[in-house]
């Protein structure tokens, strides 16, 4: 076992309280190769492992390999065993269903509420928390109706790990690819502490500020693509955002992060039960925020969203002009026409995703000889209509990057509300404090 996969295996042995029982649901895709790995982390770290695998699934990879790595017998159909009521009785067994790989149509199957084979009727008999890592074509990952299903499932309460982006069956690439084995079974055992924690919460009649809430953070900063090489962007690092999203779970929300550009260290240092899910440009941004936002107590845009973007992208690098004459200093001028971005957090405002949904904002802001920070934050807080609108300056040495950060936090009359000077942690959590109590009702 190499370095990392001794780490991983430390870390899940952590992630839930005690060994699991854990089922782990196969699905039919060409990375159905990949369940064995899956299989054998979760065993490392002290689970118990019930394979329950579709009929094309098998088509990918044997039974005997699964029985081998789960030390159980794999189960396949509603009729292999009527009298024991198997899907009753496994469903009844798990702690945890995880399935990986998950198909488009294995996706849409449980969208639908099927119950035609052992996998699916567990999955819809089953208490316990249900994690899908999905593995497809991308166009099949980009369909609509794909991430509709998604998007239901995760109302539901489910959780769908995002797929990779990256090398897929031939010479395709894209999102879509499977999570490698040590990301899913990191997250998905995040889900079981969550939902331990969450159970300890209810039994001792304590949590945190946000129990049992959903909260989606955006952060980082927007490109705008001007050719296949060159793009209109901004200084934004991610890191308010990404403190954002762990004080939110540090608080016992459910955390989905759209991120735009952050530093992968970042990432790795959230939390595990942080979803995180990428958005490069305004209009990604926009479709990843709302459909994330559907059924979320709260929205909280930290993300530098590019306010304009280049009215056409050639497909082909756009070539430097040589200089005309001998001697030239400089070639000929060259203009690119921009066009307004939809604003994201007055959209949200206006026509919110959820009824009653909180939406937090923040306004990066410099002085100039029409006002200060405070004055072009007050206009845009009434302009915005946020619940909250976190205002803070910004310039060669603040705000952007790992520097201390400065906030004064406006309602949406462009009143004060609170302000704090601090790290960005301190930051964040003065945020969800305040934040908290707006989704709470105090």
């Amino acid at each position: 076992m190499n370095e990392l996969q001794t780490a991983v295996s430390e870390r899940a042995a952590t992630a839930a309280p005690g060994p699991r029982r854990v089922v782990v649901g196969v699905a039919g895709s060409i990375a159905a190769y990949k369940a064995p790995f899956v299989i054998r982390l979760l065993r490392q770290a002290g689970h118990q492992v019930k394979v329950v695998a579709t009929e094309s699934a098998l088509r990918f990879i044997g039974a005997p390999a699964l029985a081998a790595v789960s030390g159980q017998t794999v189960s396949t159909g509603v009729f292999d065993d009527p009298a024991a009521v198997e899907h009753v009785a496994v469903a009844e067994w798990a702690d945890l269903v995880l399935v990986a790989p998950a198909s488009a149509d294995l996706l849409a199957r449980v969208r639908a509420g099927r119950a035609d084979d052992l996998l699916t009727a567990t999955i819809l008999t089953s208490q316990a928390p249900v994690v899908l890592a999905p593995a497809m074509h991308t166009q099949m990952w980009l369909n609509p109706a794909t991430r509709e299903n998604v998007a239901v499932l995760r109302e539901r309460g489910l959780r769908v790990i995002e797929p990779d982006s990256g090398r897929l069956t031939g010479e395709d690439s894209g999102p879509g690819r499977l999570p490698e084995p040590e990301r899913i079974v990191s997250q998905a055992l995040a889900v079981l502490q969550q939902e331990h924690r969450r159970g300890d919460a209810v039994e001792e009649g304590r949590g945190g500020l946000l129990n049992g809430r959903h909260v989606v953070v955006s952060a980082g900063g927007t490109r705008e693509p001007i050719d296949p090489v060159r793009y209109l962007g901004n200084r934004s690092s991610g890191r308010q955002g990404c403190a954002l999203a762990a004080a939110a779970a540090e608080q016992g929300a459910r955390v989905t992060l759209i991120q735009a550009h952050v530093a992968s260290e970042l990432l790795d240092a959230l939390p595990p039960s942080v979803s995180v899910i990428a958005a490069g440009t305004a209009h990604d941004m926009l479709h990843a925020v709302r459909e994330a936002a559907r059924d979320a107590d709260a929205v909280m845009m930290a993300a530098a969203v590019a306010d304009y973007r280049p009215v056409s992208v050639p497909a082909t690098k756009i070539k430097k002009q040589a200089p005309a004459g001998a001697g030239r200093a400089s070639g000929p001028m060259m203009s690119i026409e921009l066009t307004a971005n939809p604003d994201i957090l007055a959209g949200l405002v206006s026509d919110p995703p959820r009824a009653g949904q909180i939406v937090v904002g923040f306004a990066a802001e410099t002085g100039d000889d029409d006002g200060d920070v405070l004055f072009h934050g007050r206009a845009k807080a009434r302009r915005k209509g946020a619940h909250l609108l976190a205002v803070n300056a910004v310039g060669e040495d603040l705000g952007f990057g790992d520097v201390p950060n400065a906030v004064v936090v406006l309602d949406a009359q462009g009143s004060e509300v609170a302000r704090r000077q601090g790290s960005k942690k301190e930051i964040a959590r003065l945020l969800i404090s305040l934040t908290a109590g707006l989704v709470n009702g105090s």
